[in-house]
């Protein structure tokens, strides 16, 4: 089953003590640090994020690209974060696909769960960011533990005999 996260942007950024701490020096600062931390739950979940930004806190309203291969939405002049996440769980919704709404917003998160999405909290989703970031760590530790290893299979005794004619013991 494919899984979907659309996050309500703003409201998360307003939600996590860090980004909201980022928020009050760079409003942008705050918007990339919420796309990396997304790309690394896309990268560790395998579901498909997409963070959804109200334009009129940003130039070029209505516009969408990808950043940290995160689909990124800023909404049209005149249309909230909240009526686009509408939207999009209309447009995504089939059967084999399940919709989650990352937002705070009590009235947001009824809504959309009326439409057949799933709802999960800021604090949530936080939850489960650091279960990614850990499990992304002690993947990398258990990389980087790994022996490299030989091209040819060796009995230990034959390691050793070879390790003594590289030394030049005989």
């Amino acid at each position: 089953m494919n899984v979907v996260l659309l996050v309500d942007g703003y409201n998360i950024i307003g939600a996590w003590p860090e980004l909201r701490e980022a928020k009050e020096r760079n409003l942008e600062l705050a918007r990339d640090l919420l796309l990396e931390k997304m790309a690394e739950y896309q990268a560790f979940t395998g579901s498909k994020v997409i963070v959804i930004f109200d334009a009129h806190m940003v130039e070029g309203i209505g516009k969408k690209y990808q950043n940290y291969r995160v689909d990124v939405i800023y909404t049209k002049e005149n249309e909230t974060a909240d009526e686009r996440i509408e939207k999009l769980v209309i447009e995504l919704k089939r059967v084999d696909t399940q919709i989650y709404v990352a937002t705070s917003d009590f009235v947001e998160q009824s809504v959309t769960f009326g439409r057949g999405a799933l709802r999960k909290s800021a604090r949530e989703l936080r939850i489960e960011l650091e279960i990614a970031e850990k499990g992304i760590k002690n993947s990398v530790e258990k990389t980087q533990k790994k022996q490299p290893s030989t091209k040819i299979p060796l009995t230990k005794e034959m390691a050793e005999l070879f390790e003594k004619w590289r030394r030049g013991d005989r």
